[in-house]
């Protein structure tokens, strides 16, 4: 396992449930081809809502894209980044916009791959920062810090982004867990950007965050392990890829209103996941990227698997 995933905590054994596809799918691509050259490794993935599909490479930086309609991938001419070794969490907004992070940094390309802004991220309490993911709310970006128990954020105002701070340093939740171990992953947050989820591959929990207090509580999962990587927040329906704790694979949780306590509707785990590490959605499907991180380089061709959104009047 490479260090990016290793956490702490004991492991939940989890039930395997069998998945259909979707009528309005049937014509769509169930694998996708990121690339095909040696050491790309993927890692993040975000879909817009015209279909055009963006991942990104933890193996050398590189960003990639393509469209649901077409299984392959091309590589995305992002400027600004050639210095990266790693891109991690990626995602657009509404304007079309490409965000992503690696190592210190984060950059905003447009389709055309033009930088129009890179921030660097603070050091943080235990050294240089190493964002993971990132989402994009109206007023802000924040971003996880693998490296520190820190959520980092930069402010929007009038599509400008301003300079990345250290926003919140976490460990005030769980004070006595050590602070290297706390491995921060995955965040989403609700539409109106009030309340952010933020995931612990170390504290195999999941976390919630008030913005307007920055007051932090765990999300009660029916004591469920919930370590996740990836995320997709859809109301009051959550996404996630575990990949520790669990077995490896696409949970689906039911939230409650205030989105302090949930309950995994649906897992789906199997052999036709690669190591996964994050997902997006379109329409009703799911498309999650199989990173080949448990044995790097891999081996190619390096891959994105579509399945079907379980919560979906059409899935059986």
């Amino acid at each position: 396992m490479t260090t990016r995933l290793l956490c702490l905590g004991a492991s939940v054994l989890l039930a395997v449930t069998g998945q259909t596809g979707t009528a309005g799918a049937r014509d769509l691509p169930d694998t996708y081809v990121v690339s095909r050259a040696p050491g790309v490794l993927p890692e993040g993935i975000t879909v817009a809502r015209d279909g055009t599909v963006y991942v990104s490479s933890d193996g050398t930086g590189r960003l990639f894209r393509g469209h649901v309609s077409d299984p392959g991938l091309r590589p995305f001419p992002a400027r600004g980044i050639d210095d990266r070794t790693s891109t991690l969490g990626v995602h657009t907004d509404q304007r079309g916009r490409v965000h992503s992070v690696g190592g210190a940094s984060l950059t905003v390309h447009d389709a055309r791959g033009r930088l129009l802004a890179r921030r660097t991220a603070q050091d943080g309490p235990l050294g240089p920062a190493d964002l993971n993911d990132l989402v994009i709310t109206e007023d802000a970006v924040y971003a996880t810090d693998w490296a520190n128990p820190v959520v980092h954020r930069a402010e929007l105002r009038h599509g400008r982004l301003g300079p990345m701070r250290p926003w919140l340093d976490i460990r005030s939740a769980f004070p006595q867990f050590p602070a290297q171990y706390w491995l921060l992953n995955g965040i989403v947050a609700d539409r109106a950007g009030e309340t952010l989820l933020v995931a612990s591959n170390g504290t195999e929990a999941l976390w919630r965050v008030d913005t307007a207090t920055r007051a932090v509580e765990q999300v009660q999962m029916g004591g469920e392990s919930f370590g996740a990587d990836g995320m997709v927040l859809r109301g009051r329906t959550l996404y996630a890829v575990l990949n520790h704790g669990a077995p490896n694979g696409v949970y689906v949780a039911e939230l409650s209103a205030d989105l302090r306590a949930g309950v995994v509707r649906h897992r789906i785990t199997g052999e036709r996941f690669d190591l996964p590490t994050t997902l997006a959605r379109h329409g009703c499907r799911l498309y999650v990227v199989n990173s080949q991180l448990d044995d790097p380089p891999g081996e190619p061709p390096y891959t994105v698997s579509a399945i079907a959104d379980p919560t979906c009047p059409q899935a059986g």
